[in-house]
């Protein structure tokens, strides 16, 4: 018989790809940096730039959730009320101030350190995002280690940097990733109080780990409201009914933590309830919070068994050796510290998939237990050996195999062309892939899957630096603010028709951005030479009337093509300029 294919391809490392490169760095490194914490910290930081780092600074603002948080921050800095939240005249009291807040002070920073134009650089206000996925990483290093070895918590860490989830919000200037690093460090002190009460009863818990929590709690409750406290809560319950005893919850210092949070989030609330009477709390708790509940909030719905399948994709490449350890965990889940980790992760994801209302990133605070899990249990060798199930690691190479198909796809639909540029990036992760699942049963769990995070690495690099930036007709108001820009006026003034009011345009043309029908843009271009109108094709015809009939001076500046992602369709404006004398 013939020699066994995979492992003559495996006889020795030197003989791997060149393009196998940073799978092999990544091994050594984590080799490195076990020795101690600065050194683990270092890799993890390290890690983490470079899956968040591409696309960072060059993807304009998102719509819609992303330009929404923005431009409340925007009007923040710009009417100097910090307590207030608006876009434009309308109030936003779906969440708390604390993202507001961290916004500001990173465009404020911005600015102080000569950043041009700061209220308008989206990568600013997307700072406390990628520092709170940071800190996500390290917290999940630390909360790991209460549960497994140093180098299972730094796999853990890996794990939750390369996840494509968390990538995403990495970049994107809202509350998710801010609020995992706040739910992480809650549930890594509630670990270490729990688990200390059951090695040793009777061994008196000091006040570090308790005040960390409530600390971590109140950061939460100001960046998203109560939700953390489902996660606290839910894992309490569930292990005190697991054990038949909620003894150790008094080593939380519940009273002396709850009046410590509500002292550092009370002030805001009695300032708001001040400004706004009951309004925030309406559009918060009815509007917002119990309409997600009860319905499909803005065309979220989705049935039960959502997250789950999901999951597949938004944990890659974590998420391709779950099934594997699902035996593991089972055998191990009455064990102190997998029965913690799943009190934490199954309650609150049954809550979640019963919710009407579902977005990819709601279960995101409950993927550091998954990683932990699964961190101990490569390390224990305890992953499942079926041939079947080990099949399933090809997920490894068809996830990179399809985002490299997809580029290519939009490339010819948006640009008429392959995307070469793109292809290098993504050949070297379909590479790293294909041999993470074809070297799986050689070389190990943990070796595959430094391969599959080098990977996503690439697929970042792929998607956010090279095909987003190359592809501007995806954002359409980047396009308009930029023929805006060249126009020469100081102070542009803007109106749009309904058929285009996304708020990125709001966030980069102006506060004061109207939306109106095609007769009140006419109207609107009477005011002065530095106005202008955008005009979309049905709505042409009934401009041009209106124009003539008021006599008013115009030149058509510019026809935009482009497509709304946040809606899936295109995106064809045209763009009028004011030529009367204001």
């Amino acid at each position: 018989m013939g020699e066994n294919p995979v492992k003559s391809m495996s006889t020795t490392i030197n003989e791997e790809p060149q393009s196998l490169a940073p799978a092999r760095g990544l091994a050594a490194a984590l080799d490195w940096a076990v020795t101690s914490h600065r050194r683990a910290a270092a890799l993890l930081l390290a890690f983490a730039l470079l899956a968040f780092l591409p696309g960072f600074f060059q993807i304009p603002a998102v719509d819609r959730d992303e330009a929404r948080f923005a431009q409340a921050t925007k009007q923040m800095l710009e009417s100097g009320d910090y307590i207030d939240i608006r876009f434009q005249d309308e109030v936003r009291y779906k969440k708390p101030v604390g993202i507001y807040w961290l916004q500001a002070a990173a465009v404020k920073a911005g600015g102080a350190i000569g950043v041009s134009e700061a209220r308008t650089t989206i990568w600013l206000y997307r700072l406390p995002s990628l520092f709170g996925a940071i800190g996500a990483v390290l917290a999940t290093y630390w909360a790991a280690l209460a549960f497994v070895s140093r180098r299972s918590a730094l796999l853990a860490g890996l794990m939750m940097a390369s996840a494509v989830l968390l990538g995403v919000e990495a970049r994107l200037a809202k509350t998710d990733a801010a609020l995992l690093f706040a739910s992480v460090v809650a549930m890594g002190a509630m670990a270490r109080v729990y688990l200390s009460a059951r090695r040793a009863p009777d061994k008196p818990i000091g006040w570090r780990d308790p005040i960390v929590l409530w600390t971590a709690l109140a950061f939460g409750v100001l960046l998203k409201g109560p939700v953390i406290l489902m996660f606290v809560g839910l894992t309490a319950l569930a292990l005190s009914i697991l054990d038949r005893s909620g003894r150790w919850i008094w080593s939380l210092r519940p009273f002396a933590g709850l009046a410590w949070l509500i002292l550092l989030v009370l002030p805001w609330f009695i300032a708001i309830i001040a400004k706004s009477g009951d309004s925030f709390f309406v559009q918060a708790l009815g509007h917002d919070m119990l309409d997600k509940v009860t319905s499909g909030q803005e065309a979220h719905g989705a049935p039960p068994g959502y997250y789950f399948l999901l999951f597949w994709v938004t944990f890659w490449p974590g998420s391709v050796l779950a099934g594997l350890a699902a035996p593991m965990v089972w055998r191990v889940r009455k064990e102190p510290g997998a029965q913690f980790l799943l009190a934490w992760l199954i309650p609150s994801w049954l809550v979640f998939e019963a919710v009407m209302t579902k977005l990819p990133h709601y279960v995101l605070p409950l993927y550091p237990a998954i990683a932990i899990l699964m961190a101990g249990i490569i390390e224990k060798g305890g992953l499942a050996k079926k041939r079947w199930m080990v099949r399933g690691t090809v997920g490894w190479f068809l996830f990179p195999a399809i985002i490299s198909i997809a580029v290519v796809v939009i490339f010819v639909m948006f640009s008429r062309d392959l995307g070469i540029a793109a292809w290098p990036s993504a050949g070297v992760a379909v590479i790293l892939g294909l041999f993470a699942w074809w070297l799986y049963e050689v070389d190990g769990a943990e070796r595959a899957l430094l391969r599959g995070m080098m990977a996503s690495v690439f697929v970042a690099i792929t998607v956010y630096a090279v095909t987003f930036p190359l592809l501007p007709m995806l954002f359409p108001s980047a396009l308009i603010a930029k023929e805006i820009r060249a126009s020469g006026c100081k102070v542009a003034h803007v109106a749009s028709t309904f058929a285009y009011q996304e708020p990125s345009l709001v966030f980069i043309a102006g506060t004061d951005t109207r939306f109106t029908d095609a007769a009140g843009a006419a109207e609107f271009l009477r005011q002065g030479s530095c106005h202008f109108a955008l005009i979309d094709p049905r709505s042409e015809r009934s401009f041009v009337q209106r124009a003539d009939a008021i006599g008013l001076r115009y030149v058509l500046s510019q026809r935009i093509e482009g497509f709304n992602i946040s809606i899936g369709k295109p995106a064809v404006l045209t763009l009028f300029r004011s030529m009367e004398t204001p």
